[in-house]
């Protein structure tokens, strides 16, 4: 299956945008991703990985990385109920509690952990 990946971490974008269609958002911004995606099943595109798949918080870290069908069909009710609760329980969270702002290392780390992540998916 063909796929789309939405991801504003700079590791996944420089390992995956030469063999993926990559869609890249430079800003640090967890809930930006979260509502690309959105956008994107609005558009017919089917959610292929869990948006909150990580036991780190979306307060904790800026980066995420999630893929998306690149086929567009017509609205896949279950992807849009996922990623609309996906984005309720991260704004909940952010709103709750601020991302701390983090060291250059410790946002390297982070970088490094959603690349993991999603590499077990690809």
């Amino acid at each position: 299956m063909k796929r789309i990946l939405v991801t504003n971490n700079p590791k996944v974008n420089d390992e995956f945008s030469m063999v993926v269609d990559t869609i890249y958002i430079k800003e640090k911004d967890f809930i930006k991703v979260l509502e690309l995606a959105r956008d994107k099943i609005h558009e017919g595109h089917k959610l292929l990985t869990h948006p909150l798949s990580s036991s780190i918080k979306p307060n904790e870290t800026p980066y995420k990385s999630v893929l998306i069908s690149k086929e567009v069909a017509k609205l896949h009710m279950e992807s849009l109920m996922i990623i609309e609760n996906s984005l309720l329980s991260a704004k909940k969270l952010i709103n709750d509690r601020k991302t701390p702002n983090w060291t250059e290392s410790i946002l390297e780390d982070f970088q490094i952990i959603d690349l993991s992540i999603i590499k077990s998916a690809m």
